[in-house]
């Protein structure tokens, strides 16, 4: 962050770049990486972001493997500190074409094409709400990732390769976290396209890509209900067979947490898939909280704890656009007398359900003007 920092200046101009061993860049990504997770630095960066653009670009383009995923990372953490304005979209649309030439280029390392995926997803969730064309190229380049993954004409999965199930679930949550903001005609496209491939990569060998695509499958089908309360997946009776499998697995062969974490999941997406039944989680930070309902803001979350990790609660506690997207208002100012007084549990609640909503139907509104785009 010190190398950054030294390098910028009170205007943004662009500086000649300093040789630095690929071990003092890696360090730096790492500092920066650190201070955005666990800081808000929008005014720092608001004069600054161009260089610092510039410095994650260059280490994308020029870095080795682990440098790449590290520069990755801190993309996806700028587009966070930038926020949904002008200046974030200005970031994406630097970073946009190198982020998706890296993860969907066979011959470029597996992590670092894993971060990139992570990364697209963040940064045109985030920066790219309202453009219906880089919705579309984002989640047409990360398809093309994941559907690898998917059945050939007889049927048979695929093979995967060392490393590429962690690649294909990278790439699968991300576009997952897009689908959200589709509008209700391309969701209708999406999940008559998607749902019996993903259906069929529940037999994946790997257990972490089988819980990505749980996860996705639930969510494609909650979205389904939201546009229309009647919808019903085609092959409802086998994937339900399929998913009470998946909750009841026992084989030994497993290691013993890999059983436990996909019987959790699977019980899950099958109670919600039966009985759209879904189990409430409360994420507390400070004196407030925020309740994971419903699919959609479970993978919502997931994804800025992916990319925020520890730092997560902090963000929301004081990020405008975490609480503007969790519906939490501006960030609180409390005394001490604020600080003892004490709201119930189920206003709580009520709170955050109204305001997530409320929310929800203002992005629909968008979806709406997006859809002759998409």
């Amino acid at each position: 962050a010190n190398i950054v920092q030294s390098r910028c200046r009170r205007t943004d101009v662009a500086l000649p770049p300093v040789p630095l061993s690929a071990k003092t860049r890696l360090a730096a990504l790492d500092s920066l990486g650190g201070a955005f997770s666990s800081k808000l630095l929008y005014d720092f960066l608001l004069e600054r972001r161009l260089t610092v653009s510039d410095c994650l670009e260059r280490s994308l383009r020029k870095g080795g493997g682990e440098e790449q995923a590290a520069a990755a990372t801190v993309c996806a953490q700028l587009c966070v500190q930038l926020g949904g304005g002008d200046e974030g979209e200005e970031g994406f649309k630097i970073l946009r074409p190198v982020l998706s030439a890296i993860m969907i280029d066979g011959c470029a390392s597996v992590a670092a094409r894993q971060s990139c995926a992570r990364a697209l997803g963040m940064c045109c969730y985030v920066s790219a709400a309202e453009d219906g064309e880089d919705l579309v190229k984002s989640m047409s380049h990360l398809e093309s990732v994941f559907t690898m993954s998917y059945p050939n004409r007889e049927g048979t999965l695929p093979t995967p390769n060392a490393g590429t199930p962690g690649l294909h679930g990278a790439a699968l949550h991300a576009w997952a976290l897009l689908v959200t903001l589709c509008p209700a005609s391309r969701l209708t496209v999406l999940l008559d396209l998607h749902l019996p491939k993903l259906q069929a990569c529940l037999e994946s060998s790997d257990v972490n890509y089988r819980i990505a695509v749980g996860e996705t499958i639930a969510l494609l089908v909650e979205l389904g209900r939201d546009i229309d309360r009647e919808f019903e997946f085609e092959d409802s009776d086998t994937l339900c067979e399929s998913l009470k499998g998946l909750a009841t697995d026992g084989n030994k062969h497993r290691a013993k947490n890999d059983r436990r974490k996909q019987r959790t999941i699977f019980r899950e997406v099958l109670h919600y898939i039966e009985n759209e039944d879904f189990s409430e989680e409360k994420i507390r930070f400070g004196v407030e909280g925020i309740y994971i309902d419903s699919w959609m803001r479970r993978r919502v979350y997931d994804a800025f704890k992916e990319v925020l990790e520890s730092g997560v609660r902090h963000h929301l506690q004081f990020n405008p656009l975490l609480r503007d997207i969790f519906g939490l208002g501006p960030p609180l100012i409390l005394d001490s007398s604020v600080k003892s007084s004490k709201i119930s549990r189920f206003e709580k609640h009520l709170f955050n359900s109204a305001a997530f909503k409320a929310r929800t139907k203002l992005r629909n509104k968008v979806r709406d003007k997006r859809a002759d785009v998409m």
